[in-house]
This record gives structure tokens, sequence and C-alpha cells, in this order.
């Protein structure tokens, strides 16, 4: 499969993929209220982290779940201080990979000037409270159906490694 070009922040077609910034690594943290407790999502999650360690520095916090939205929400504020906060809501922006892998690389790109870390907000089994949302930088959908908060990790989890493949130059399957 031939190299694709990721589309640059403005959604247009950018640099081929093998020219992406590999210098500035923004680190990726992926902030989620409760552990797994299912399986397939824990031993999934850690599957995709597993090959993401040479292509991103990234790790996942656990917070711990209770008092609701809006106490959650608190915690996830507080632990994403100092970062680009990065909110998963089926309310959010639904993205395409490669328009996904365009934002990432230019967040890559703005290197000292861009953001150093990038936190994902996972909520609990209730989401998210509204103002999270509103002052959050970004709000993504992973689908516009409602995702179990420990499927949206996996899926969240497996995004970032296709993701961040693109912009090493991987094959993307669904181009051409």
């Amino acid at each position: 499969m031939a190299a694709a070009a990721v589309p640059d922040a403005a959604g247009g077609r950018g640099c081929d993929r093998s020219a992406a910034v590999v210098g500035w690594r923004v680190k990726w943290s992926i902030i989620c209220i409760g552990k797994p407790a299912h399986g397939h999502a824990r031993e999934g999650a850690a599957f995709y982290l597993e090959r993401l360690r040479p292509l991103a520095r990234v790790e996942c916090q656990w917070l711990k779940a209770g008092g609701g939205p809006e106490q959650e929400s608190e915690r996830l504020w507080q632990r994403s201080e100092g970062s680009l906060r990065l909110v998963l809501d089926e309310r959010g922006e639904l993205l395409d990979t490669m328009t996904a892998a365009g934002r990432v690389r230019a967040w890559r790109e703005a290197g000292v000037d861009g953001p150093k870390r990038v936190s994902i907000l996972i909520g609990g089994a209730d989401g998210h409270a509204g103002w999270v949302r509103e002052r959050a930088d970004e709000v993504w959908a992973l689908s516009r159906l409602t995702l179990q908060h420990e499927l949206a990790l996996l899926v969240m989890c497996e995004q970032l490694y296709r993701i961040h493949s693109l912009l090493a130059g991987g094959p993307y399957h669904r181009e051409g």
C-alpha cells in the first residue's frame, strides 16, 4: 500500500506522512474514571498501549469512580491541569481517522509552541459534567452511539495506535 498524505489541521492535504515531525513527541495521558473491570477492555487497551510504545509516549491514569459526573469531572479536570484537554463524548466532533491524524500532526509540528501534553478525558458510567465539554480544548466523539466507558478506552487506544502509525509512515488500508 502506498503512503498517503495526512491532512493538515485545516483539513487540506498536508505533506506526505514520511515528512511528519518525529523529533517532537507530545506526551499523551489517557485519564479515565475507574479501572477497566472487563477483561476484553483491559487486555485490548494494554495490547494497543504496548504497540504504541515505540511511536508515542502514552500513559493511562485511573481515577476513583464515585460521586457522580460533577465530582468525577472535577477529578479529571484537576489531573489534566496544564495539558491540552481532549474530552471524549458522543456529542463531540465526529472525526475520521485521517482528520484526527492531521490534528495530531499539527500539534507535533507546532514543536515547542504546541502542547507538551495532551490529556484524553474519559468519564465514568454517567459521562462528563456539561462544563467539562464547554471548557475543553477539543471534544471528540468516537461514535454517535453512547459507548460504555471501558469500550471507549479500548477504541481510543486503538485509534491512537492507528494515528501514530500513520504519522510514522505506515500504510492506511482505506486510502486509494
